[in-house]
């Protein structure tokens, strides 16, 4: 599903963030992405759907090299990647239902299945009573919801999370959590980058750690292994 192969990326300032990084992926997995901060995990994170380009090394996702990808095949790729943020990126003047219903609306699906395929994921997530409220209304907690629900809505095979929970109480985080499982019993592969010690070593699932721009670990059911 993901392939790094020699993957390289050095900034124009000269700052390396990653080194020759070798990783693989299947479908279905969970993979947490952990390390110190500017260790290299957003940097790793960005490269999967396309937001940063590698120096050197090849990327494949779900079949597509993005190495020679063209800017303008970029929206593509984001219809087969969901990518969920710290800071949910809603757009305040739409509702719930027309923050979610955007991002089928893009790829000009027909307005019936819109209306059911939303309604579906939003009652996956908890939100189906909220439809027509503006993100202003929500909480924290509810608007990664929305967040969520926008990035599966389309079902994508990869779902991308940066810090999903860096922004929530610990209780809306465990919510938030349990989401995420159920994405990922349905098939869907989850890759979540995270500070949340709690989290990785209660939810076991595999842990790659990056320090200094490459791979320290890459364990099944591993820990988070640093100081939170």
């Amino acid at each position: 599903m993901i392939e790094m192969k020699g993957v390289t990326k050095t900034y124009p300032n000269g700052v390396t963030a990653l080194r020759n990084v070798d990783v693989s992926i299947k479908q279905g997995e969970f993979v947490y992405v952990v390390g110190p901060s500017g260790a290299g995990k957003s940097t790793f994170i960005k490269m999967m759907y396309r937001e940063e380009k590698s120096s050197s090394g090849q990327i494949i996702v779900n079949g597509v090299n993005l190495s020679t990808l063209k800017d303008k095949q970029v929206p593509l790729l984001r219809r087969q990647v969901g990518v969920i943020f710290q800071d949910f990126k809603l757009l305040p003047t739409l509702t719930v239902y027309e923050n979610v219903a955007f991002a089928m609306e893009v790829i000009e699906e027909s307005p019936s299945v819109i209306r059911k395929r939303v309604m579906d994921v939003l009652n996956l997530v908890g939100l189906k009573n909220k439809a027509r409220m503006l993100p202003s209304e929500l909480s924290g907690g509810e608007q990664q919801r929305v967040s969520i629900a926008r990035s599966i809505v389309n079902q994508p095979k990869v779902v991308i999370a940066d810090e999903p929970t860096g922004n929530l109480d610990p209780d809306t985080a465990w919510d938030i959590m349990s989401i995420f499982e159920k994405i990922n019993h349905q098939g869907t592969t989850l890759v979540m980058a995270t500070h949340n010690k709690d989290i990785v070593n209660t939810i076991r699932r595999r842990v790659i750690a990056i320090e200094s721009g490459r791979i320290a670990r890459d364990e099944q059911r591993g820990d988070y292994g640093y100081e939170a």
